[in-house]
């Protein structure tokens, strides 16, 4: 299972890295695994304000249709629109190319609750 150590995380399998562009977020390597082929992914629209643990945005796969919670407050201030025409980029890139959006956080601070690796590797069920 692939964690990157550089990267924050969410109980509900976000990924959540900071750049000089803003905060990317995505699924985790374990997410996209649970999904299988993803075929549909529905992005929120830049501009969107999202609060804590909405919903903002699905992966359709062979398999199931997953939500993807916002893991802070903020505002939408890009979307991966690649993926409209390459959803598997999720399943072969998660942490890469296949990040979902970008979000500017109300505040600073909204990060400081979320997981790092080895917490969140400590959710994962047992292999």
């Amino acid at each position: 299972m692939n964690i990157p150590k550089d990267l924050l995380y969410t109980k509900t399998h976000e990924w959540i890295r900071e750049d000089d562009d803003g905060v990317a977020i995505g699924v985790t390597d374990f997410a996209q695994a649970q999904l299988s082929d993803v075929t549909f992914v529905e992005l929120p629209e830049v501009g969107d304000h999202l609060n804590a643990e909405d919903e903002a945005a699905v992966l359709e796969s062979v398999k199931a249709a997953s939500d993807i919670y916002a893991p802070f407050s903020g505002t939408v201030t890009a979307i991966n629109d690649v993926l409209s025409d390459s959803p598997e980029m999720i399943n072969s890139d998660p942490y890469g190319d296949g990040w979902l959006f970008k979000l500017e956080p109300d505040a600073a601070s909204d990060l400081e609750g979320l997981l790092d690796a080895a917490a969140y590797e400590e959710t994962l069920p047992a292999e």
